[in-house]
């Protein structure tokens, strides 16, 4: 499982309330494919620029499904219900090397974190790519 990595943004974003991540939220978060290296200073989506429609992937990304927050101790965690797939249909879609997670229901569009995958990967058609969202420490911690 490729590693977690946080932008910079997200601690002040969780602070000016743009992230609502509580169990039953109608906030949507999802995840998109990009070839673009991200860096922790990124903040909005698109940057790193998403991959272009077509061939099975559409702009913005997929959804994580609904949303679970849960607490103990002082640390909460945070999950997605829906690991994120993308199947290539009629042509290829990448090459991309980075998954980047973020909220598509403020306005802003802020990220949040972005797994990187080791290598540019080109999914060839009929074949499918999943992010695995982690089901039993969550997709990121506050502590």
């Amino acid at each position: 499982m490729a590693a977690f990595n946080k932008f910079n943004c997200f601690v002040q974003d969780v602070a000016n309330a743009l992230h609502d991540m509580k169990t039953g939220t109608a906030q949507v978060y999802k995840v998109y494919l990009t070839n673009a290296l991200p860096t922790a200073t990124n903040a909005v989506y698109n940057v790193p620029a998403d991959l272009p429609a077509g061939n099975g992937y559409l702009s913005g990304g997929a959804s994580i499904g609904a949303v679970a927050g849960s607490q103990t101790s002082g640390t909460f965690r945070f999950f997605g219900s829906t690991n994120p797939a993308w199947t290539a249909a009629g042509g290829s879609i990448g090459p991309f090397q980075y998954a980047v997670l973020y909220n598509s229901t403020s306005a802003t569009k802020p990220l949040i974190g972005w797994w990187d995958y080791g290598t540019g990967l080109m999914l060839t058609n009929g074949n499918t790519f999943t992010v695995a969202l982690d089901q039993i420490n969550g997709i990121l911690t506050i502590s």
